[in-house]
């Protein structure tokens, strides 16, 4: 199938920061702004010809009609194949995970992560590299670089692709797989944990928890790996439905947003343990009975207990936190006798340290954590661009 070639010219203000591009939805739908980004993510790439590209969102507004113009974008630019989540969900560990696990060349994520969402909230893209962490510095210069000069973007004349419907279908000369967004995530999880262990203490008549997914993306892993698989009782999972305007409410899980979980765990009959995750799943907060684990204990916390997860048996090679971050963490790191290193605040100094294998888990001040088994792809405290 022959790509339509489309004239345009340049749109201002399309630099991608850490966490990619993000504006208001209403700045996306205006005519030629997200073709011209993606085109100038793929002038950016080399060899990607023929390679498999993972697509997936958060499930916020704009996300659906976003991956039909990408999906025919990638075709019409030589892509060989693209794995997209089914419904368009694709949380951003999950994104990391399937692009390492099926060797994919990168992926496109939209999400604009804690941020708010629906018709006059915001949205955004990021294009993760082939190690599933975010692009490199160098990368989103040339990609900011091809916004300043694109003329063209490429496309294909194609109805819209079913995106409920598992298994492969034929897009041009490129293949479409919409796959089962949790279960490559999910496979993660049992690799690295204790399974068994965990769904005897769900089991237990004298614990009881609660994980509210604010009706972001998180909601459908929620219920398949802590219900399903794991046997948590019904009403475990909170807001576990992802909404395109997340209900209403503001996926950043801190105290003030997620306040029906706070008054839940702080309520005469609390549970025992508390969690609740942002937009696009990389960012925690957890809570115990009448208290909340601040993002620099909970960094802290994981590190001293690691080795106690199957993943982490062997111990940590190093650990990371951003500057602005409590040093809770480096007092774990010195009694285990391991190096910590202080970064500054954005994702891509972590994934740096990821990939020369220096570090084993990282965290910032934002309640972001990672480690090397997938790479998430956090942002500062601003996340406005």
């Amino acid at each position: 199938m022959t790509p339509i070639v489309v004239d345009t010219q340049p749109i201002a203000g399309q630099r991608p920061g850490t966490s990619g591009l993000r504006k208001k939805v209403t700045v996306f739908q205006q005519p030629g702004y997200l073709p011209n980004f993606v085109q100038s993510v793929f002038d950016a790439l080399e060899g990607f010809q023929g390679q498999t590209l993972v697509l997936g969102g958060d499930g916020r507004t704009f996300n659906d009609r976003a991956i039909q113009t990408i999906l025919r974008m990638a075709a019409a630019n030589g892509f060989g194949r693209v794995q997209v989540g089914r419904g368009g969900i694709l949380s951003t560990p999950a994104a990391s995970a399937v692009i390492r696990a099926q060797g994919a060349f990168g992926g496109l994520i939209l999400s604009a992560s804690h941020n708010p969402g629906g018709p006059d909230g915001d949205f955004g893209i990021k294009y993760n590299t082939g190690n599933g962490g975010p692009a490199p510095e160098k990368l989103t210069d040339a990609i900011y670089a091809n916004t300043l000069r694109v003329t063209r973007w490429l496309t294909l004349d194609t109805p819209d692709i079913d995106l409920h419907t598992l298994g492969p279908c034929q897009l041009g000369d490129m293949q479409v797989e919409v796959i089962d967004p949790v279960a490559e995530h999910a496979a993660l999880m049992a690799r690295l944990f204790d399974m068994d262990a965990i769904r005897r203490l769900l089991a237990r008549p004298d614990f009881r928890m609660r994980f509210d997914a604010m009706h972001a993306v998180t909601g459908p892993y929620a219920h398949t790996e802590l219900g399903a698989l794991l046997g948590a009782p019904a009403g475990t999972v909170m807001n576990g439905t992802p909404l395109p305007d997340f209900g209403g409410g503001h996926p950043d899980p801190n105290p003030t947003y997620a306040a029906e979980l706070v008054a839940t765990m702080f309520g005469p009959d609390a549970p025992d343990f508390g969690a609740a995750s942002d937009g696009d799943g990389d960012r925690n907060m957890i809570l115990g009975r009448h208290f909340i684990v601040t993002p620099s204990d909970s960094l802290a916390v994981l590190a001293a207990n690691a080795t106690l997860v199957p993943g982490y048996a062997r111990g940590l090679k190093g650990v990371a936190r951003s500057m602005p971050t409590s040093a809770a963490v480096d007092r774990v790191a010195q009694a285990l006798g391991i190096p910590c290193f202080e970064t500054p605040t954005g994702w891509k100094y972590f994934g740096n340290l990821l990939d020369s294998g220096q570090i084993t888990l990282c965290g910032e001040e934002s309640a972001g954590t990672g480690s090397d088994h997938a790479r998430r792809t956090g942002c500062g405290p601003c996340c406005s661009g």
